[in-house]
């Protein structure tokens, strides 16, 4: 598919319509979740509302490495990926992603699956500093991307004709090379790209909090100034710290707001932010 891509930094306009939702397997996982969320998806939709969805599917993706007898490795919450695990990662997100697009379509969302190299264009990570055995170390990632530029124009002819586009985050590089990529970072560059009104993460916890094992703890609202001293103290680590960057790279190029919100919550998600109830952690510049 040619495209014509642009870097992911420059000044968006946010389109006030459309909102850029990413989940993945921790927070919504099996039909009956994926049909509540679809069915969610639906009324927005009814409402006049635009939807680009983004998943993910991590946990589905290790139970398959395990299967085939590889060990799952992750760094700062980022899979190492060589091309056996790389293989595995597509083959269970493409399976996803048709599951997920099924639910989409028997809730009457008009919806098409693609990978993310339909409407993005991405490079190599290189390698990370992590501490391991108490040493910090540079650790190379292998075949693992991010994303440096979008085609915007894909997803919004997508979305002309009534259709809503279901990611999933495989990649390419300029010459053609498949890489694995966050989807968290998938979701970030998408969303850089084609402005929203906002960008949702939806996870499996409450949003932020200030202590994991307290979901009293949720903070309702951070700046960016405020997630970098969590980072910094330690109460922001892990597999968070993917999700709180990908929100700081949307946010830095012209996403107005990033929520996170629980998927596991039985009451209505999505719904509830339109009609201004307070939900999740809301993060802004």
């Amino acid at each position: 598919m040619s495209v014509s891509m642009r870097s992911t930094q420059p000044e968006v306009f946010p389109v006030d319509d459309l909102y850029v939702l990413k989940f993945g397997g921790n927070a919504i996982r099996g039909r009956d979740d994926m049909l509540r969320l679809s069915r969610e998806i639906a009324e927005l939709i009814r409402g006049g509302d635009r939807i680009i969805l983004v998943h993910g599917g991590g946990p589905e993706i290790s139970e398959e490495m395990e299967r085939r007898g590889m060990t799952p490795r992750k760094v700062c919450g980022v899979r190492v990926t060589d091309a056996d695990s790389l293989d595995v990662a597509e083959t269970v997100l493409r399976r996803l992603n048709g599951e997920i697009v099924g639910c989409l379509q028997e809730s009457g969302v008009q919806a098409l699956g693609i990978p993310g190299y339909f409407c993005t264009v991405c490079t190599k990570k290189p390698p990370m500093k992590a501490v391991e055995d108490g040493r910090e170390v540079e650790v190379d990632l292998g075949l693992v991307g991010e994303v440096s530029g979008t085609d915007p124009q894909c997803l919004f002819d997508l979305l002309d004709q009534g259709i809503t586009p279901v990611v999933y985050p495989i990649g390419k590089d300029a010459e053609g090379r498949m890489l694995n990529v966050n989807a968290d970072t998938m979701v970030a560059g998408i969303a850089a790209g084609v402005g929203c009104r906002e960008m949702i993460t939806i996870t499996d916890v409450p949003g932020i909090m200030l202590d994991i094992n307290n979901s009293g703890s949720k903070v309702n609202s951070l700046t960016l100034a405020e997630v970098d001293a969590l980072i910094a103290d330690g109460t922001i680590s892990g597999g968070m710290i993917p999700k709180v960057e990908a929100c700081r790279k949307a946010l830095l190029a012209g996403v107005t707001t990033v929520r996170m919100v629980n998927g596991k919550d039985p009451r209505s998600i999505i719904t509830d932010i339109k009609k201004g109830v307070p939900h999740g952690t809301i993060i802004t510049k």
